[in-house]
């Protein structure tokens, strides 16, 4: 009843490498969020490993931002992956980064 009709000619596509980096934000995010939960789970107590998960996360986190926003700049595309990963990779390297500032 509320439907267009017709059909959308457009040459706009979703960019592979805005996806990749929505992709690397999640893992990123993930990674994240199950070394403080493995670390309340062990009352506090935090292995080396959890830290080294934490730094690994923001190295892909920072890699994913540079994606994204090298994604984020080309022209004729759909923007939704690229600032969806531009969000969850900053996401990811503000809980990262007050992690280790914490840690400190």
């Amino acid at each position: 009843m509320f439907q267009r009709k017709g059909y959308k000619f457009t040459k706009k596509k979703n960019p592979q490498q805005g996806i990749m980096a929505s992709i690397l934000g999640v893992i990123a995010n993930a990674s994240i969020v199950l070394a403080v939960y493995l670390t309340y789970q062990n009352k506090g107590v935090a292995p080396m490993q959890y830290g080294t998960v934490i730094l690994l996360s923001l190295i892909f986190a920072l890699v994913g931002l540079g994606i994204g926003i090298r994604s984020c700049l080309e022209k004729d595309i759909y923007r939704l992956f690229p600032v969806l990963g531009i969000i969850l990779n900053s996401v990811a390297i503000l809980a990262g980064g007050f992690i280790l500032y914490l840690g400190v």
